[in-house]
């Protein structure tokens, strides 16, 4: 087996650990700086292995050799050797001639924190989708690794001078790999791409048949567990890092007859490594495609304010920096009312709730439906009779003033169609939605296209946020009045379950 194959299938599971962490100028701050191993022990505990030791230094910057001071890599090997330790795990992301040189100087394996997320995402993929990104992640991290990994190959035989026919086994070899590594990341690329064509083609046809929802946050922030108290559940949540690696799928009902689909997919975490971004990107077209973000932060963890930059910052790299979005403080429950009260203070326009007891999901629910309705107008609506679809849609999810019916004479002597005429306050995704079931309706006269088109273009684009006062007025409300069964959402009883496409579920 080549030394490209052994790289890639490293794995740290139930192996002792040694873990490395060097403060740097710049590094993190508060919380994370006063546990710096914290996050490491997660990850290496998820990933399965058994901490032994911790090791930390501070430099101004890395030693090109070993990242480690001399002094500090003697300490490492001689902990090594005491612990029997078969791992040493760095949180920093390591050359590959500082893992060679210090895999050397330790005589133990040594990974950074990039192969560790690597190593879990690996040992997490089910999907056939998720396994082709993961393995595309290891590969174009592998390749550009690969000289140093077979350094300790001779590059030149029998002491002859370097040209044609004087190369070594170590370049043959490092050649070789090469081919196969390229060769194989176009081979899983391709495949990948009939799968992201396929996701995204899936993704925007959902898009114009419902409101979509993406809940997104760090990882092990409670994504799923708020994702199962929202919708009928069935996604795996666990207190471990990165336990959702694929997109799940749910309805959402938002009262009065509406409701979303609402995604769950993979956490975020800091320096996630670029190439995982770049892989798992067409898993995250649910997010980038998605109308509304609840943007999740576990509102008990130390680092909150770290992981919710973290969030916002992945966000903005994958394109997804434009959606509207909702700020959710998750676990409240574990918190102090003093506590809560200054972290809201803080952040006024967030939600507090707690997933595990269902506090503060009634609000939650509240808020987001605005942002399904839309701008809200009172119009007159002509729809044939024959049209009995969009009847039912505006009868069941708007809030209709008045009927009128017409035409039922006319018709019988070839006149117009018999029509009905509903004055209704009229949502403008609602609207939306119509048009992309065909249906056929004028608005005040004009044809529902045209209507929709002056609509958009006399509204200044901006994101709606949740004001204090909104949100102590919601609170006070009754329960059946906060999940939208006022005017605005109209009333009657909720529309059948729309069908849902739940392909790309891990």
């Amino acid at each position: 087996m080549s030394q490209m194959q052994g790289r890639q299938d490293l794995r740290v599971a139930a192996e002792p650990a040694v873990l490395v962490h060097v403060r740097l100028p710049g590094g993190p701050e508060g919380a994370a700086q006063e546990d710096p191993f914290r996050e490491l022990r997660a990850l290496a505990e998820t990933a399965g292995a058994e901490v032994v030791g911790l090791l930390e230094q501070g430099r101004r910057a890395p030693r090109p050799s070993t990242y480690l001071g001399k002094g500090k890599v003697d300490e490492l090997a001689a902990m090594v050797k005491e612990l029997k330790a078969r791992v040493v795990i760095f949180d920093n992301d390591l050359a590959p001639n500082q893992i060679r040189d210090l895999e050397k100087a330790v005589s133990c394996k040594v990974i950074d924190r990039s192969e560790l997320i690597l190593d879990i995402f690996a040992g997490r993929a089910s999907t056939r989708q998720a396994k082709l990104q993961v393995e595309i992640a290891q590969l174009e991290y592998t390749a550009p690794r690969l000289r140093a990994m077979w350094s300790h190959l001779g590059q030149v035989t029998g002491g002859a001078p370097v040209g044609v026919g004087t190369r070594g086994p170590g370049e043959t070899q490092l050649e070789t790999d090469r081919r196969l590594v390229q060769r194989r990341i176009d081979q899983l690329k391709r495949e990948l791409a009939e799968v992201l064509a396929r996701t995204r083609r899936q993704v925007e046809e959902r898009r114009l048949d419902h409101f979509t929802v993406g809940i997104v946050g760090y990882t092990n922030a409670g994504k799923s567990t708020l994702f199962n108290a929202l919708t009928a559940g069935g996604a795996f949540a666990h207190d471990q890092l990165f336990a959702t690696l694929g997109t799940r799928l749910e309805q959402w009902n938002l009262g009065g007859g509406n409701s979303a689909i609402l995604s769950d997919t993979v956490g975020f975490i800091r320096d996630l490594p670029h190439h995982l971004v770049a892989s798992f990107r067409s898993t995250l077209e649910e997010t980038v495609l998605a109308h509304l973000l609840l943007v999740v932060v576990d509102a008990a963890d130390p680092e909150a304010e770290l992981q919710r930059a973290t969030v916002e910052r992945v966000l903005g790299e994958i394109g997804a920096d434009t959606q509207p979005r909702l700020l959710v403080l998750n676990k409240i429950d574990r918190l102090d009312p003093g506590q809560a009260a200054a972290l809201l203070a803080r952040h006024p326009e967030a939600i507090p709730i707690s997933a595990r007891t269902g506090e503060g999901l009634e609000l939650l629910r509240a808020l987001a439906l605005p942002h399904m309705l839309g701008p809200v107008r009172e119009v007159r609506a002509a729809v044939p009779l024959a049209d009995a679809r969009t009847i039912d849609f505006l009868e069941k999810r708007a809030e209709v003033l008045e009927r009128r019916y017409a035409g039922a004479e006319g018709a019988e002597e070839g006149g117009p169609p018999p029509s009905v005429e509903l004055l209704v306050r009229l949502g403008r995704r609602q609207l939306e939605q119509l048009l992309a079931r065909g249906a056929a309706i004028e608005l005040d006269g004009l044809d529902a296209r045209s209507y929709l088109e002056a609509w958009r273009g006399g509204e200044a684009r901006r994101r709606p946020r949740v004001r204090p006062h909104d949100r102590h007025e919601l609170m006070q409300r009754p329960a059946a009045a906060a999940i939208g069964d006022g005017p605005i959402a109209g009333s009657g009883s909720a529309e059948d379950a729309s069908r849902v496409d739940r392909q790309g579920r891990s």
